[in-house]
């Protein structure tokens, strides 16, 4: 429940972003030089609050800033935003790469005016998370600003913690974590499991870590996760490529939602002789990169969209692995309506390293679903099925609620793994729930995300067959 303090903050901030978007300042924009102000000020505070030494160096503090107007304000700002990026640890990575993007003065001035009437520092890390989270949430529904892609559904990250269950202790990665939804929810897991310091130490600072290949979201993911309380001394999130280079670390527990699509131009090719199989298909290596980076019986939640289950090729390679060396006991088909991105059809893969699977178990959230982002979100509460069905407590205790004779729609329904190594190309695309009429009902914007998903998969296959016809013909 939103306190009187964060609903009131929230509105100021977002109002701001309104003006500023009348000006032509985009909300993105808006909240990464939000981010910037926003740290110089907390810092200020707890050199003034606490008697703290400042992290920042002398001559790009808060007080260096607050006190000017007109083109003297952007120019220091401008020379701070340079200076503090190529600083170390929690401050380079909030500045990475930082801009100034409110080249107005008397914008530039609203927005520190607006920071500098609050003491953040002082307010429960709980509120002041949560006001970021808010605002990082509204700018991801402003559907020109492009943020949606970053965002998974919370409902869907918190069933997904629910059921994987990070412990204390152990070592958390995302390694496409936009603003970090999945970090966060692991640490409210997990933080209340030990009075031990240690651990709760441990769990600051060292236990989560984040990648993401954009600078921007880097400072989001970074500020979101230090509001929070998390990585006060370092910042959890690196802006790195994850598919570039083989993991340094292992870790215990992979919570995840690898970006859709193809690579970004211009990014390298990946070369990575620890992968199963050479695709380029980025999902396919996303999924790759996540088995290689368990440690032995880690596990594994990661959200992939359906041509994972049944792409031959490569595909049906990393599914093999995935039943052979791998226990992929659960895969959760989710509904379209859920993301940004119109028409996405995706599941969650749940699996352990260092064990065969015997049997999958497919709960299907999909046939006869209906959610749209705007009319009816998915709530944490549509999940609750699931996870009882999914019982966490002990796997080998599940029951299907599905019946060939008494319930033949139910959701909940186990295959057996030799039957699926039989499937043409291991194919793991299985519904079984009888669709009807009503089920067929799509919006506007949705039949429309169809049929470009249908032209963009042709296109692709022209593109590639004309490949082969060159090389063929040479």
């Amino acid at each position: 429940m939103a306190t009187t303090k964060e609903t009131s903050l929230t509105k100021k901030v977002w109002t701001l972003a309104t003006t500023l978007a009348g000006q032509g300042i985009g909300f993105t924009d808006y909240i990464t030089q939000l981010t910037y102000l926003l740290f110089l000020k907390m810092d200020d505070e707890n050199v003034k609050t606490f008697g703290e030494n400042s992290a920042i160096p002398e001559g790009y503090r808060w007080n260096d800033l607050v006190g000017l107007d007109g083109l003297d304000l952007i120019k220091q700002y401008e020379k701070t935003l340079e200076t503090l990026s190529k600083e170390e640890n929690l401050i380079g990575t909030i500045f990475v790469k930082a801009q100034n993007k409110i080249d107005k003065p008397v914008y530039l001035r609203k927005v520190i005016t607006l920071i500098d009437g609050e003491d953040w520092l002082v307010m429960d890390g709980d509120v002041k998370g949560a006001i970021y989270e808010s605002i990082l949430e509204k700018n991801g529904q402003d559907k020109k600003s492009g943020a949606g892609q970053y965002f998974t559904p919370r409902s869907l990250i918190s069933a997904m913690v629910d059921v994987t269950r990070p412990i204390i202790g152990e070592t958390v990665c995302d390694p496409a974590c936009g603003t970090g939804g999945f970090l966060l929810a692991a640490y409210d897991y997990m933080k209340d499991q030990s009075p031990d310091k240690t651990k709760r130490d441990f769990l600051r600072e060292k236990a989560l870590t984040g990648y993401d290949n954009t600078a921007l979201v880097v400072t989001l993911a970074s500020m979101n996760l230090y509001l929070h309380g998390i990585g006060t001394n370092r910042s959890p999130v690196l802006c790195e490529d994850s598919l570039e280079k083989q993991p340094q670390q292992l870790v215990n527990v992979i919570l995840a939602n690898p970006p859709f699509g193809t690579r970004p131009a211009g990014s390298v090719d990946i070369d990575r002789p620890d992968f199963y199989v050479e695709t380029k298909n980025n999902q396919l290596n996303f999924l790759q990169h996540i088995m290689v980076m368990l440690k032995n019986t880690g596990r594994a939640a990661v959200v992939l969209p359906d041509n994972v289950l049944f792409e031959g090729g490569a595909g049906e390679t990393i599914r093999k692995e995935l039943l052979k060396n791998f226990n992929l006991h659960t895969i959760l088909r989710l509904p379209t309506g859920i993301f940004y991105a119109q028409g996405v059809k995706a599941n969650v893969l749940f699996f352990k390293k260092g064990e065969p699977t015997k049997e999958v178990w497919f709960y299907d959230y999909r046939t006869g679903v209906k959610h749209t982002l705007a009319t009816k979100p998915m709530l944490r509460h549509h999940l609750n099925d699931f996870v009882a069905c999914y019982n966490a407590d002990n796997l080998s205790a599940r029951e299907e609620t599905y019946n060939a004779e008494t319930n033949p729609n139910g959701r909940w329904r186990k295959y057996n793994v030799k039957e699926l190594l039989q499937r043409d190309k291991t194919s793991l695309d299985i519904t079984w729930i009888k669709q009807t009429d009503d089920d067929n009902d799509m919006t506007l914007a949705e039949l429309m995300a169809t049929i470009q998903q249908k032209s963009d998969n042709i296109s692709k296959a022209v593109t590639e067959l004309q490949k082969l016809l060159k090389n063929i013909e040479e």
